[in-house]
This record gives structure tokens, C-alpha cells and sequence, in this order.
């Protein structure tokens, strides 16, 4: 029997495995400004969302600006920690435990935290994408509390942002107040953390900025409107396959055979969750 998937729902499927994609961009773009830029994780977690702002801005010069929902400043300011922690908690886990360990942490336990705010029921998909994560993501890492517990903050940050922003009646203003925010958070960070910018990161922090953060964002954003906070979260699971793939053109990367399994658990993960929201 086949079932007749809402134009809504196909609609925020769409959305989210786009901003999946966007965010696959994030890491190796990254890697490029810590190489190439002269910075350290937190003035590039600061001009990420500082770039974003100025993108979205601009876009609301061509898109006036519609009357906001009755939401108070207090919602876009938590959206903004949440953006701050998140940025802050994975890049500062990294050094502790590694690449692999922070992002399994910090991308698997977010859809796990989303689901338990939202109250929303933890699928067996959803494990079996984290299970693909793992086997992604596999091999390297330390142990260390510390760095767990960034990489945890980091999620956490993640699932505040996505579960503020559910229902957002104008998702690129509510993304807009939200970086804005979380920049403003993150300066005086910034500010003690070194240079600006060399001559080479500002085109990366001006795609950085544009694609694996305004777009994402506010496609993820606009697929919570039709989605389960879940739902759009494991879909965008997506990313790590992304940037594992955009590894391997770009950097010449090797992927074992563990990885290359985990990159199908995932997607096919992914996809069953997908449906199985599309069918009800």
C-alpha cells in the first residue's frame, strides 16, 4: 500500500536534506579558515554567526521585514546562547577528544535531546542513525570528561535552538535576532581570542556565513514549521556524510571500510525515518 505523503511534509523533507547538505559544507570550510585565516575556534565560531547576521540583514532589504510573532526578545536571546554554546562546545571538545568522538557526540545525543524536550518518541531509526554516525565517524579519539561534556554542551545548544524555533511564523528573522545574539555573546570571546582575518578568510567567512549557516539554519528553521523537532533533526544527520564525501574530493581523505558502512546505516537510517514520518 502506498501512502500519500502531505505536500507539507515532502515540502520540510526537502528543506532540512538541503540544510543538511549546506551544514556538510561547515567542516571542511572550517578546517580551510583555521589553515588559511589565522584564526582559533572562537573567532570563527564569532564570524560565522556575525557573517550570518549580515547575510540575513541584507536579505531583509529585499524581503520587508512582516510583523512578528508575539514571541519575546527573551526567545531569540536563548536561541542565540543556544547558537553560542553549540559553536563554542564542539570546537572546544575537538582539541580533548578529537574530531571523531565530538562530532559523534555532539550530532548523535542533539536529535536525542530534541526528542526528549519536544517529548517526542525516540524512533528506532533514530538510533539506527546514530549507530551509522558511529560507524562514520569511527576510529581516533581520547577519553576525557571535560571534553565530553563540551561536546554534550554542544548538543544541548543545538536542541535549545531547534526547539525555540519550532512554529516560527518568519524563520529568517528568527534566525536573523538569533545570530545576531549569539555574535554579540561571543565578541568579547573573540575579541580576547586574537587578529582579525587575513586577506584569504574573508571570502571564506563570507561563504561560512551564507551557505552551511544563514541558509542552513533558516531551511532548518522552516522545516520545523511541518516536521517533528526530531524528525528534522535526524534527517540532518546527513551533514557528516557530506562533509566525510566533500573530505575525500577536497582533501584527498581515505574512508575505511567501517566508515563506508556507516556513511549506508546512515542514510539508510535517514531515508526509513523519512517515510515513516511522510506515511503518517
Amino acid at each position: 500500500m502506498h501512502h500519500r505523503i502531505a505536500p507539507s511534509s515532502r515540502r520540510g523533507l526537502i528543506y532540512v536534506t538541503i540544510a543538511g547538505i549546506a551544514w556538510g559544507t561547515g567542516g571542511p570550510t572550517g578546517a580551510l579558515l583555521f589553515e588559511y585565516a589565522g584564526l582559533g575556534s572562537t573567532a570563527v565560531s564569532f564570524w560565522r554567526l556575525a557573517a550570518a547576521a549580515l547575510w540575513l540583514a541584507l536579505a531583509r532589504l529585499v524581503f520587508p521585514v512582516r510583523r512578528l510573532s508575539a514571541a519575546s526578545p527573551m526567545r531569540y536571546l536563548l536561541s542565540g546562547v543556544g547558537l553560542a554554546v553549540c559553536q563554542l562546545g564542539y570546537f572546544a571538545a575537538i582539541p580533548r577528544v578529537g574530531v571523531g568522538v565530538a562530532t559523534v557526540i555532539a550530532l548523535g545525543a542533539g536529535p536525542f535531546f530534541i526528542a526528549l524536550g519536544a517529548r517526542e518518541r525516540i524512533t528506532s531509526p533514530l538510533v539506527v542513525a546514530v549507530l551509522g554516525l558511529v560507524l562514520l565517524i569511527s576510529g581516533g579519539g581520547s577519553a576525557s570528561i571535560v571534553g565530553i561534556v563540551c561536546a554534550l554542551l554542544s548538543a544541548a545548544g543545538y536542541a535549545l535552538t531547534a526547539l525555540l524555533n519550532r512554529g516560527e511564523p518568519d524563520p529568517i528573522t528568527g534566525a536573523l535576532l538569533g545570530f545576531v545574539a549569539g555574535a554579540v555573546i561571543l565578541l568579547p570571546l573573540a575579541i580576547v581570542a586574537g587578529p582579525l582575518p587575513t586577506r584569504v578568510g574573508w571570502p571564506l567567512i563570507g561563504f561560512f556565513g551564507l551557505v552551511p549557516t544563514a541558509l542552513a539554519y533558516c531551511l532548518f528553521y522552516v522545516s520545523l514549521r511541518t516536521l517533528p523537532a526530531s524528525t528534522a533533526a535526524v534527517v540532518a544527520l546527513i551533514e557528516p556524510v557530506v562533509a566525510a564525501g566533500l573530505g575525500v574530493l577536497l582533501f584527498h581523505e581515505r574512508l575505511g571500510m567501517m566508515a563506508v558502512v556507516g556513511a549506508v546505516v546512515l542514510l539508510g537510517a535517514v531515508v526509513a525515518h523519512g517515510r515513516q514520518t511522510a506515511s503518517r
